[in-house]
Formats: structure tokens, sequence, C-alpha cells
């Protein structure tokens, strides 16, 4: 432990030791003041969307520009961004660099958001920089998520990290991260989501994102999509920024998977093997596109950063032990066979029936939870007609009424109950569930956080 994380810890020590009952208050209170004070996308939609970075650059010099001191990754797409960044921070924790990993939303703690080689920010940190910053944050008019980026970057810079892996939050040239100018841009990519901010068509949303390709910052694209690619060539080009396709320039052999675990016998670029005997625990067919774009980054950074095949194969295989990552095809529970995932848009949601459909069973148990800006009818149409349903709201003012979710659903004959909780109407799943059926949760992160 260095010093400076020595210094936290006895910083939290004295407080929980002297001041017991009172600092776990504090911190509650903090996180209160945060969530009622200041806009929260996640929680209320469209109100606490902010289309600048005016904000951003304000607090970034009122903190000191700690996004000027140290090294990061920027990713962006509509789905994969997640599993993508977890994915190469685990990487460079085997390599034994000090790696931030910045992403949102988060399930069950705050500071999920904000993890230091897989330790989540402290609860001294997050009291000490809202005592000294709010006031100031107040006088700019930051929003809960411009708030979070600068003090996870300040964090960050504070803990003197080797390198950094920064989610965006929504769209690309507009979110609170972009302003970092990183060592590699990742594009995973391109849905339909957050059509009322981003544009109602891929090569609109395209643009969005592409705002993130910086002056001759090499940039990844997971996916090759007729609709986006000449979106990025295009901004690649004005801005001299080398670009690679990860599905055209890697080419993973021998994929196999199961509900547990993906493994892949090798890995060729340009024709040549490069890695062979891959394995991660990030179990679903639809993470094959991350797993590829991860490595691709890995590949691309080994010479600088010294990343050994070793290296590569630890960080896919020990992900979820070194980030900690949660709700990515999460098994709930093996009688009866229960999973979940965070997948809430179409395209993301589609990859998950995919799965479920994969997994023998005598009937489908799906524990429902949507937010209220979402295209419903384009989901409810893809859902399967066969399953029991049973509608929930999560506990956000942003979720969508469970009876009104129940009357949309039966509309696509789809049919269920109303449940007064996320809890509850897992619990009744379980319980209705034969040792031969599945049950699943899903439609929304906060959904699948209330369950965890």
């Amino acid at each position: 432990m260095d010093a400076k994380s020595l210094f936290y810890s006895i910083f939290n020590f004295r407080i929980k030791t002297f001041a017991g009952y009172l600092q776990a208050m504090n911190y509650q209170e903090t996180l209160d003041y945060m969530y009622s004070q200041l806009p929260m996308f996640q929680r209320i939609g469209r109100p606490a969307f902010k289309p600048d970075l005016g904000n951003s650059y304000k607090l970034m010099e009122m903190l000191g520009h700690p996004e000027k001191k140290f090294k990061s990754i920027h990713i962006a797409g509509t789905n994969g961004k997640g599993s993508t960044a977890h994915l190469l921070t685990s990487v460079f924790m085997e390599k034994g660099l000090k790696t931030g990993l910045y992403t949102s939303p988060h399930l069950k703690d705050f500071r999920e958001r904000i993890t230091v080689s897989g330790e989540k920010v402290s609860e001294g940190f997050v009291v000490e920089f809202m005592e000294k910053h709010k006031d100031k944050l107040a006088e700019i008019g930051c929003s809960f998520f411009e708030m979070t980026v600068g003090m996870a970057f300040d964090w960050f810079a504070w803990q003197s990290v080797d390198i950094a892996i920064i989610e965006v939050g929504m769209g690309g040239r507009l979110d609170s991260t972009n302003v970092i100018t990183p060592e590699l841009s990742i594009i995973t990519n391109i849905g339909l989501d957050h059509t009322f901010f981003l544009g109602d068509s891929l090569d609109k949303i395209a643009g969005e994102k592409a705002g993130i390709i910086k002056q001759r910052v090499p940039v990844i694209i997971g996916k090759t999509q007729k609709e986006t690619s000449p979106v990025f060539d295009k901004f690649a080009n004005e801005n001299q920024s080398p670009i690679l396709y990860a599905d055209q320039a890697l080419k993973l052999e021998g994929v196999k998977q199961n509900i547990e675990s993906i493994t892949i016998e090798k890995a060729t670029l340009d024709g040549t093997m490069i890695l062979s005997d891959i394995e991660t625990p990030l179990a679903g067919s639809y993470q094959t596109d991350n797993i590829r774009t991860a490595l691709l980054a890995a590949l691309f950074l080994k010479k600088e950063w010294k990343i050994t095949p070793q290296h590569i194969q630890n960080g896919l295989k020990k992900v979820i032990q070194n980030t900690k990552l949660q709700g990515r095809w999460q098994k709930l529970s093996d009688r009866p066979l229960a999973y979940c995932d965070t997948a809430h848009n179409t395209e993301g949601i589609e990859l998950v029936l995919k799965q479920l459909k994969e997994i023998p069973k005598e009937k489908l148990h799906f524990v429902l939870g949507v937010v209220n800006d979402k295209n419903l009818d384009a989901v409810m149409k893809m859902l399967p007609k066969e399953a029991h349903y049973y509608f929930c709201k999560a506990d956000i003012p942003r979720g969508r009424d469970a009876y009104e979710l129940m009357e949309r659903a039966s509309e696509h004959r789809l049919h269920g109950e109303v449940y007064a909780s996320v809890k509850e109407a897992y619990e009744s799943a379980v319980k209705n569930a034969s040792e031969r059926d599945v049950v699943f949760v899903g439609g929304s992160t906060f959904t699948v956080a209330e369950v965890l």
C-alpha cells in the first residue's frame, strides 16, 4: 500500500473508530445530498442532461486539471463498453500497474464507479471531496455525473495511477468524460439508444460517439457496421488518427461457450497466431465481440506498456476476480437456475434473449422492470410470448410504472402479474419456478441492481 492509500486507510479507521455510527451517517448523508441536490440522469432522465462541456471544463480548472495528471484509455459505445473496460483493467492489473477504472451507473454501491486496481474509492475521500467542493460545484451548476467525473479524476490523480480506463456515460462528444486526451480511444458498437439526445439514426449516433476521437490518437472500433463505418473513417481521417476495426483485424477461432464461460482456441492477427488458450468467465455469446475488442486493444498497447501474452490471458481469465464486475449474465441461483443481465436497449436485450434460448428449460419466468424513456414497443416485440412475466418498477423516479408496463405488455400478448417491488417479483418467480425452469431478471440496470 502506498503512502496516499495508507493515509486514507488511517483516515477512515480514525473516523470510524472515534465517530463510529456518525461517520456512516456522514457518508450516507453525503450520498443523499449528491442524489437530491444535483441532477442525476440515471434517476430522473432527460432533465439532468447537459448538452455541452462547459461545466466539465470549469470543474477541471477548479480541481487543478487532474485529467492531465494520468494516462488514460477512453471507451464509448452503445453496448459492451463496461465489459470491455473491465477486461482491459484486469489485463493492466495483471501487468502489475496501478489501474484506475471509471464506470457508470453503479449497481449496489456508489463507489463502484471509481476504483483503483479493483478497490473502491474510500468513503473518506467521497465525504471530503464533497465537503471541500460542494459550494463551488453548486456555483458551477454541476450535474451528478459531472461532479462524479470530477471526483473520479481527482482520486486517480491523487492516487498517481499508471493508467485509467474511462467509460463514457452517454454518447461521447458532449459526455463529461470527454475532457481527457487518451492513449487510445475505443468505440465498441452503435445501436439505437438514447435517441432523444444522440439522434434517431445509427450514423447520427455514430457522429456523437466519434466525438471521443482525438487528434493523432489511435482509435479501435469494435464492430464494422455499414451505416457507421464511413462516419468513423471520416472522423479518424480529419483527426489524423490511425483506425482499426477489431472484427476485421482480429480473428477468434475455436470459440466455445457455455453458461459459465467462454474459451477460445486461438486469436490470429493478419493470419498470424498471436494468442492461444484464451478463457474468460464473462459468459454469454454476446461477450465475444467485447473480448475481441479488449484483446486487440491490449495487443495494440503491449509494446509501450510491456504487456505479455501471459498478462492478457490472466487478465481475461481473472476479470471478475480482479475488477469485481457484476450484472453481466450473472448467475443468481442454481435451483432454480436464475440469471440477471443489465442489457437495457434493443440490441443488448436481443443478444441476451438469444442466450436465454440456448438454455434447456421447461418454462421461463421473466422478472421485468424498465425505465420510462426507452422504446418500449420495440422491446416488447422481441420478448418471448411463452414466458411468464413478473412486472415491477425499480425504486427510482425514472422507472416505468409496473401497471402501465403490464398493460403495454398485454398488447403484445405478454402476460403476468404486477408486484410491489423488484425484490417481491424475484422472490415470487423463484418460488413459482420448478428445478427444470429458468428465472431471468432484466430490462434495466436498476432492476438488476435491486436483485443483487
